[in-house]
């Protein structure tokens, strides 16, 4: 059977859950939930599950917030209002609003269930929901095709991963077709996908729901006093034993190499990584795809430069990603990543690291496997990275040796 892309779009909402508080990634969610950190520079997290959405056509998305959520409130408000209302097109933000209850979003689950009334049979066929933490590219168009075609009632994006590493995440036991016919959290004992020996599927945070479907399965387990805060532990398990029509859909990566490509940058030193990788000789990511552009906030900052002084040498960057407004004044940067509006300042060295927006880098200063967050200014002099017991004494300080400097610091 064949659909037509226009027609899915028009019966497909999209709910991305963003509310999260990202407490592994503190300090940089001290202010901020987990998806509005920035990423490789010019991004939030957000951007890439958003620009998917954009570059598969889907223009109806909620964005259901929570904790600290300003930052992200302006970073949608300022980059994203590029949908034509007239055309039936919208990114709207829903925080908790105690509809059902007196309690903020529970789970994944209960979150979109206290929004049910925005993805009413009437309003949606289908309604697509995805987290809003996760790094990747995906075509979605391709995955609600595939949904329409079983006639599924629910579709679960799911991705192999060496059974050896599988135990991290909720794990799909299918048959030779797809059909799920059971799902664990995190086992210890990862079952193995039937086509491909040593490995399993898990899943990837990425459901697509008959909306009438949905419906029907919530008011089943409130019926039956059953437990329905999160998707994997509740509602999933529910909806296989129930016998419900539960498919997995196999990732398609349109990132196009050898290797799938999809993160959950849920701690300091996997967020640090997946940055490193960015300024690699071939990324594992690939940020230059003309075909699948990731959009960014767009600012009015002059072009990045270097320059020098009578006596200094000349300001350079090596292996790095550079971004607008950006001024290396002498320093020295070597395999780093330099977010907009950033001042280094002569005879500086930062290698390794990752400077957020509108940092000053003093003089003389040195800095290595770092990550400093927006307005730090750092004074003349000063050494990170290179002592991590006197690191320890002030800053964060992974296991890996990341030293972490929070947003708006001010060094005494």
């Amino acid at each position: 059977m064949a659909f037509k892309g226009s027609s899915l779009i028009r019966k497909t909402v999209t709910m991305i859950l963003a509310g999260g508080q990202g407490e592994r990634l503190s300090p940089l969610t001290k202010y901020r939930t987990k998806p509005s950190v920035p990423f490789g520079g010019k991004y939030r997290i957000i951007d890439f599950a958003l620009s998917n959405c954009l570059n598969s056509g889907l223009r109806k998305i909620y964005v259901l917030t929570q904790y600290k959520s300003d930052s992200l409130n302006e970073h949608l408000h300022e980059a994203w209002h590029i949908f034509n209302h007239e055309l039936g097109e919208f990114i709207y933000t829903v925080p908790p609003q105690q509809k059902i209850g007196n309690n903020w979003y529970t789970g994944t689950a209960n979150a979109i269930l206290q929004n049910m009334n925005l993805i009413s049979p009437k309003k949606a066929k289908n309604v697509l929901i995805l987290s809003g933490d996760h790094i990747y590219k995906m075509d979605y168009l391709k995955m609600v095709e595939y949904h329409m075609e079983k006639k599924a009632d629910l579709s679960i994006a799911s991705l192999y991963v060496p059974v050896d590493q599988a135990d991290r995440f909720g794990v799909l036991n299918i048959d030779k077709d797809y059909r799920v016919v059971n799902f664990v959290e995190k086992p210890t004992n990862p079952p193995e996908a039937p086509d491909r020996p040593g490995y399993s599927f898990v899943n990837m945070g990425i459901y697509i729901f008959d909306s009438a479907i949905l419906k029907e399965v919530f008011e089943k387990m409130e019926k039956k006093n059953l437990p329905h805060d999160d998707f994997g532990k509740h509602v999933i398990p529910f909806m296989i034993q129930a016998g419900y029509n539960v498919r997995s859909y196999r990732f398609v990566d349109e990132n196009q190499k050898e290797e799938p490509y999809w993160v959950d940058v849920g701690t300091i030193d996997s967020y640090y990584a997946a940055s490193m990788d960015l300024i690699s000789v071939a990324p594992f990511f690939n940020l230059y795809d003309e075909h699948w552009p990731i959009r960014a906030k767009r600012v009015m900052f002059p072009p990045a430069k270097t320059i020098s002084h009578e006596g200094e040498r000349i300001g350079r960057a090596l292996n790095s990603l550079i971004t607008d407004g950006t001024i290396i004044s002498g320093g020295l940067i070597e395999r780093s990543i330099i977010g907009p509006n950033v001042r280094v300042n002569s005879y500086s060295y930062i290698t390794d690291s990752i400077i957020f927006d509108n940092c000053n880098i003093g003089r003389h200063s040195r800095i290595r496997r770092a990550i400093i967050d927006k307005n730090v200014v750092v004074p003349p002099g000063t050494e990170i990275g290179f002592d991590p017991e006197k690191d320890a004494e002030k800053f964060k300080v992974t296991e890996t040796g990341i030293v972490v400097i929070p947003k708006n610091y001010v060094f005494e």
